[in-house]
Parts: C-alpha cells; structure tokens; sequence
C-alpha cells in the first residue's frame, strides 16, 4: 500500500482540504514521481556546485609559490630593461601586496581552469546518471506509462471519483483513511482534515466505525449513521506486491428506495404505454376507442377518467374547435355512470376560463392540482364539482386529444387524495397516453367518414321507399357489412298487367366501387323492364352490358385484350384477337387481356375498374294466374313457404354470373304459387360466411322460416336475422320476403274478337257493360275511344287470335293480344295524312301504353288512372287532336 498510496517514512503532514476543493490523493502517481525525481535531481545539482567550489577556494600549493616566485623575478628583469613605461612606473610606485592581489587570483584561475571544466563535466554526467536512474525507477513504478499519460488517467479516475453518487473510503493497513470522495464526505459528515486520520478518531457511529477498522469483507449491511442508514461494502485489496488496503462504499437507503421508486414508476408507466398500444383502437369505432382508453388509464394511472368528443367527430367531419364547441361524453370509467356530473351520450358545453376550455383552446394538457381551490373549475357546475370533491377526487388533468394538429376532444384523468396528487412530471405522461388514443380516435374518424360516404350512396342507389301494388305484400332487410359497403341490392318494379318484378343482386367486393357499380346495374334493370322483357332476356342484356363495362375499362386501364379500338368489332368473343374481348376467361383459364404474372393470368387490379363479378335473381310474379318465372345468372335460388309453412327450394337452372355468360343461355323457371305462398329472395351474405358453408347456411334458414307459418313479411325478416345474422358480418345482406296474393276473378273480364270489323261495336258495348258494373262509369267514354282505336288496328294489321281483357287493379288495364309480333309505332301524323293520328290519341287519353310481347304475338296495353292523379290536359289539347281527326266515327 505504501507503494500505492505515499512512501513509508513520508511523514509530510496533508494539506487539510477546505470545503469546496478535492481531497489530497494519495493515488497520485505522477506528482509522486515528480516528487522524487526533483529530489534526486536537486541532489545531484548541488554535489556538483559544492565540488566545484570546493576546488575554487582550495589553499595554495608548493607548486603555486614556485610560480609565484619565477613571476617575481621575471618582473624584476623586465625592471632594469629600458622601457617607456619605466618613467611612469618610476613616478608611481607599485602598489601594496594586497593591491596585486586580482592579478594573483587570475593567475591561479588561469592554472584551476581544467579542474573546473573536469568538475563540471563530472557534475553534468552526475546529473544524467541520476535522471536516467530517476525515470528508470519511475517506469518501473508506473509500469512503462508515460508522464501525460498518467496524467490523464489521473485526471479522468479523480473526476470519475468525485462524481459517482456512491462515497468511496480508501483505508490503509494501519486502519488510516487515505481517501474519501465528496459523497463518502457528505454522507458521514467527516471533516476538513480528514485523511490521515485513523478510522476510529473520524466520530462514527460505533458499529460502523468498528466494521470500518476490522477490514473484514462486508455485502449490503445496513448501518447507521447520524441520521441516515448506509448500506455499506467493504472489500480487502491488495496489490500485487504491496501492503494491503481496504476500499469502502456507502449508499443511503432512503435515496436508494426513492430511486428505485422511481425507477419502478418508470417501468410502469413503459408498461401502460406499451398496453396502450396494444389496447387502444382494437375497433375502428370512435366510442369504443374513447372507451378503451379509459379502460387502459383506470387504475394504473388514474382513479377515474372521462372522455370527450367533440361532435362533429361523431359524424366523421374534422371538427373546428371553438369557445362554444359541443362536446358528447363518450366514456366514463372508475366510478359508477350515474354518479358522474355527465353520463355517456349527454353533451357537455364547457364555459370560458375552466381547465377544460383552456385546453381545448390551447391543445396543450392543464394541471389542477388542487380542485379544492380551484374557483374556474367550480364554475362550471357548482353543485356538480362539490360531488366530485366529496367523493375524493383531488387532482385534475385535462389533456386535448390532438393528431396531426386537430383537437378532437378531451380526455379529463381525475386521481383521489388516496392516489396522491398529480404532478408536473405527470403533465408528459398523460399528453403520450392521449397522443396515442388520438391518433387511433382520428383513425376511426375517417374511417367513420369513409364508411358514411360509402353507405350514404349506397343507400340513395337503393330503394328508398317500394311502389304500390296489389300483387305481393313484400318487406325487406339490408345490412352493409362491418368492414365496409358492398354491392348487395335489392327491388320492387311493378309491370303491366298488374304483374310485379322482384329482382335481387349482387356485386364482388366492397367500398365505394361496388356501391357504384350496384347503382348501374340496378338502373340498368329498371331500363330492361321497362321494355318488359321476359326474365331470361332480360338477364341476357344485362350480361353483354357488365361484358361490355368491364371491356371498356379495361381498355382504359391498358388492359385491353389486344384489338386495337378503332378495328374492334364489338362481337364480344373474348379471343384477343382485336374482336373485342367479352373479358371472359378462355380455355386456358387466363383472363383475356391478362399480363404474365398476373395471378391466374387476372390482372389484380382490375377489380378497381370493371365489374369482374355480379349475380342476379329476376323473377315475374302474376297475380290473375298466380304464376311466377324466374331466372339467375350465379345467384342462390329462392326460398317457397306454402300457405301450411312448408318450406322449399325450387330447382332454378343456373347460369354464370354476370359478365361472364358469353354464349350460355339463361333458362328460366316457372312456379305456381297459392295465394298466401311466401317468397323469399335473399344474397349469399345471409347464408354464407367464413364460420359456415353454404350447406349449413341453408339448412339454418329452412329451420328458421319453418318456425312460423302464420308469420307476416316483416315478421319472417326479423326472425331469419335474429337466427342467422353473424356477430360481425363479413359481406353485407340483402332479405326480401313476398306474401303472394291474387287477383280477384270478378275484376277479370275477358272477350275473343273476330276478325270481321262488325265484332267491334259489340265487344264495346260488353266493355261498357262491365265498366258499368264496376262503377267506373266516369271513365266509359275515354276506354271506348282506346278500346275502339286498339280492336280496329288489331282487326286490320293483326292475325287471330284476338282477345280484349280489362283488368280493375289499382288502375284500369286494357289489354288488346293478337297474333303477329309487329308492334304499333306513334308518330305524328302530318295534316295531309289520312290515318296514323289513333295511337297518338290513345297515348293522350292513357295514362301509360305500351307493348309487351309473348310466345305467341303481342299485347297492347293501357292504365287509365282511378284516382286522377294524370296532370289535366292543357285548354286546347283535345281540340288539337280532335281538329287532326277528320274521319272520327259516330260512337
């Protein structure tokens, strides 16, 4: 140790340390070094001066008085010499014997001038040897470390010394402190003059200073001393080869546990924000994301938490925060709802000043750390905050939930004076905590924008109310999927002749594409009816328009099938040849148009662009026969319940879906249907998802249309969702029911008309008769006049056979059927024609006409409306017409 820390014998007493300043260090291995080589070369420095003198001031020798006496006598002969000196030595004597006194000295130094340039050799070589000795024992001290490398060693060990929040005691073998760094003195209170002193002279607590003293090895023992408790080690060192020591470290508990507290607290809040993001925003659902965060604060951060939206949130707008903003209480947790000030779903307007609206308007988190006192909180709701305080509430955080620069809301995090106050530092945790739940509240908020957006246009596609009619009693359910809109639709389209269009669809995919692509289809089914087409037609028009859709965007997306447009020739073959492709898979299995590397040679993102996917169910009911014929291109088939509850479902020949039919035909199907018969149409949302197969979906719906047989419409709707509906439907789900009904028999009258012009007038007047009886009396003269214009025309360009049926609905049908498929065209006849002016007539009087056709020729058909409802003609239209009729017949 004596090695280590000072030389044995080195008695030199220690500069005491003032306060402030760092202890002497006896660890100082380059000013000990220094020391000792000044000594020694200090030494040496003056053997050498003292040498030289010593030959300087030696006594004269026998040698020297010889010269002494041969300088004589030469000064005497140079006497008697003539010289022009002699006269002026003659006037002036020689000095005294102590006046020649310089001239002898130089002599002599003139004869010691070799000795002194031998002893000033001798002592520069003394000097080198001892310097050579002096950093020779040096290197081996510091094991071959140069000067300023330890010098900066010990700059770097001192201030790491006196840095450490640990004290550090260096004791010598002779139980003497050697060292002490700042904690060691600020924790045991040891004075100036500290160092060199033995152990038991420091005033320590007795078992600690007997520890100290022992130098045994000690782990963690907690001592005391003064006030506090030190957990102390000690450890024994000894160096190789030199006396040994004893290194002491010391800790206050109280610090260490604060610390640890500390650190702990730390972790924890780590933890929370870790679970905060695993936690928070599970859903895309603005409400239960504000929920999940009040769950994630309560209770490792908060005793009770509540969360504010502002509005416009709700709906999916960016809101803009104002000093009147509206916000809606979306989550209270930590206390029972009914207690709190505001309930979930109540709206809550902040007034000016409260910590609330500070943050809102400033988007940065405010502390109330005493709510006692605080007078701007209390304004808000006197009688209310005073429930808050006498529940225990004490702190209060308010903390704006903000992302990318938009304030959202609030979240308000409320502690007990049990929990202890919040603090400053907690102001950084609870803005993090809030961040994140923000940004996942705004996640929703788009989302909720997106979503709205997409079934907004949905559902303006849809129906929005059914038309009248007596055909079918019909209820309906859609219910868009969870992860978005999709292309389900559904329809009620009534048709001449009382008979009723039911149609059902689907469109592949989700978002705003299907939703559009759903519009167009379904429009495109309103057109086909209106031509009143036969189920299989019209199907067959709608595939070649979805060909044709998906074709033309694909060419606009660049991926045609290789034709070059302005050759194309439109036949929809799908070959790739420049005909036009149907878009259509080929024999191969690979999308016409398709690039390598496409899967199954589909271009993957064609589904953004073309339809790629649509099925459909069209069926006409008719309630005078009770018939109904439908078809499907890919879609399920219907569902029958008999009058009795009987359930069924009736073999439909299925087609493709639609867009990929090419040159297959769509066959229909027909039913007869007793009145009470319920129908029911459905997609395969209802009947199919991941968790089941659409065997088991179907049997699910047997057993539940089963269940009731005297249930209404509405009433099966509701009991085939509450069976069947999954918790969170993956594909949106249209349901249509319809109770059939029939016509009655004596609204029915039907008549066969010869070809012979003379049949006309009386088929008339048996149409009049039965008008009459149906006290429709008030419209005999308009359905004389259509009936007379529909049986002539029929008679002369018609073949047999000819029959007239007036159906009494909602309206009054006329229908003229014959044999020939030439159907009428209006035109207006020009003043000079003699005819063509009857079928502009009819379309004056009518309230709708048109032609439909059947397997055996055609029917013409009007409505005249019962209830008035036809805009009045204006003042001069029957002249008009009547004035173009010159040849119009006595009636």
């Amino acid at each position: 140790m004596t090695e280590i820390f000072g030389r044995e014998g080195d008695d030199a007493p220690a500069s005491p340390r003032s306060p402030g300043t760092r202890p002497r260090s006896s660890l100082n291995g380059p000013r000990l070094a220094g020391r000792v080589s000044v000594r020694q070369l200090a030494r040496a420095v003056l053997l050498g001066i003292v040498a030289v003198l010593a030959l300087a001031f030696q006594p004269p020798d026998a040698s020297a008085r010889e010269g002494r006496q041969l300088a004589a006598a030469g000064a005497q002969t140079s006497a008697q010499a003539p010289h022009p000196r002699t006269a002026v030595r003659a006037a002036h004597p020689p000095l005294p014997r102590e006046a020649a006194a310089p001239e002898r000295t130089g002599a002599q130094g003139e004869d010691q001038f070799p000795v002194l340039l031998g002893s000033a050799a001798g002592v520069l070589l003394l000097v080198a040897g001892g310097a050579a000795l002096v950093g020779w024992r040096l290197r081996r001290q510091t094991g071959g470390v140069r000067p300023a490398e330890m010098r900066r060693k010990y700059d770097h060990h001192d201030a790491v010394l006196h840095a450490v929040r640990e004290g550090v005691l260096i004791l010598g073998s002779d139980g003497r402190l050697l060292l002490a760094n700042d904690e060691a003195r600020r924790l045991l209170e040891l004075p100036a003059d500290a160092e060199r002193c033995p152990v038991a002279d420091l005033g320590l607590e007795p078992q600690l200073s007997a520890l100290l003293a022992s130098g045994r090895a000690a782990t963690d023992e907690v001592l005391l001393a003064g006030d506090r408790l030190l957990a102390v080690n000690v450890r024994p060192t000894a160096p190789s080869g030199r006396p040994a020591g004893t290194v002491v470290t010391l800790r206050d508990t109280r610090e260490l546990r604060a610390l640890a507290g500390r650190a702990g607290v730390a972790q924890e809040r780590l933890k929370l924000i870790y679970d905060a993001g695993l936690r928070i925003g599970t859903t895309l659902d603005v409400g239960r994301t504000a929920e999940e965060l009040a769950e994630v604060a309560v209770p490792r951060f908060a005793d009770v938490v509540t969360v504010e939206l502002l509005e416009p949130v709700l709906r999916g707008d960016e809101p803009t925060v104002r000093a009147s903003a509206e916000l809606q209480r979306m989550a209270v947790k930590g206390v029972p709802e009914e207690t709190a000030i505001y309930r979930v779903g109540e709206v809550v307007r902040y007034a000016p000043g409260t910590p609330m609206a500070t943050g809102l308007a400033s988007g940065r988190p405010v502390l109330v750390g005493d709510l006692p006192a605080s007078d701007a909180w209390r304004q808000q709701d006197p009688d209310g905050t005073q429930r808050v305080l006498d529940s225990g509430i004490r702190s209060l955080i308010t903390t704006p939930l903000q992302a990318r620069g938009v304030v959202l809301g609030l979240a308000n995090y409320w502690r007990s004076g049990a929990s202890g106050t919040f603090e400053e530092e907690d102001l950084a945790f609870a803005e993090e905590l809030t961040a994140r739940a923000a940004v996942a509240v705004d996640n929703a908020r788009r989302y909720t924008r997106e979503h709205t957006t997409a079934v907004t246009l949905q559902r303006s596609l849809l129906p929005q109310t059914l038309p009248e009619q007596s055909a079918l009693a019909v209820a309906h359910r859609y219910l868009p999927a969870h992860a978005g809109v999709g292309g389900d639709w559904f329809d009620v389209i009534p048709l001449p002749g009382a008979r009723v269009a039911l149609v059902v669809g689907d469109v592949v995919g989700h978002g705003l594409h299907a939703a559009a692509t759903m519009g167009r289809l379904r429009t495109a089914v309103h057109n086909f009816s209106a031509l009143d087409l036969p189920p299989d037609e019209l199907l067959n028009h709608l595939d070649e328009l979805v060909a044709h859709i998906d074709t033309d965007e694909a060419r606009a997306a660049g991926l045609g099938t290789g034709a070059d447009p302005g050759t194309s020739t439109g036949t929809g073959t799908g070959t790739g040849t420049g005909t036009g492709g149907r878009g259509v898979l080929d024999g191969a299995g690979t999308w016409a148009g398709g690039r390598e590397g496409d899967p199954a040679g589909v271009p993957g993102h064609l589904g953004r662009t073309g339809i790629t996917g649509a099925t459909c169910l069209y069926a006409i009911y008719d309630p005078v026969t009770g018939r109904a014929t439908l078809a499907t291109a890919g879609h399920p088939a219907p569902a029958v319940i008999g009058p009795a509850g009987s359930v069924s479902f009736p073999e439909v020949p299925v087609s493709p879906p639609l867009g990929l039919g090419g040159s297959v035909p769509v066959e229909t199907a027909e039913l007869t249907l007793s009145e009470g018969s319920r129908l029911v149409l459905y997609t395969d949302g209802l009947v199919e998802n991941r968790d089941r197969d659409i065997a088991t979906g179907l049997e699910l719906l047997r057993t539940a249309l089963a269940a009731g047989a005297d249930r209404t419409p509405e009433e099966t709707c509701t009991a085939v969702l509450d069976a069947m509906l999954p918790a969170h439907p993956s594909d949106d789900i249209a349901l249509m029911v319809a109770r059939t009904q029939l016509l009655d028999p004596t609204r029915v009258a039907e008549w066969e008309v010869s070809s012979d012009p003379a049949a006309v007038a009386p088929v008339r007047a048996a149409c009049l008769r039965m008008l009459e009886s149906w006290g429709l009396a008030a419209i005999d003269f308009t359905t004389e006049l259509i009936l007379s214009e529909l049986i002539t025309n029929a008679i002369r360009y018609g073949a047999q056979p000819i029959r007239v049926r007036l159906l009494y609905d909602r309206a009054l049908i006329c229908e003229v059927s014959d044999g020939t498929s030439a159907s009428p065209h209006l035109r207006r006849a020009a003043t000079t024609d003699e005819g063509g002016r009857g079928l502009f007539l009819v379309a004056q009087f009518a309230h709708r006409w048109g032609t439909r056709y059947t397997p055996g020729g055609k029917v013409i058909w009007t409505e005249q409306s019962l209830d008035g409802d036809r805009p009045e003609p204006g003042p001069d239209a029957t002249e008009d017409v009547l004035d173009q009729w010159d040849d119009v017949p006595a009636l």
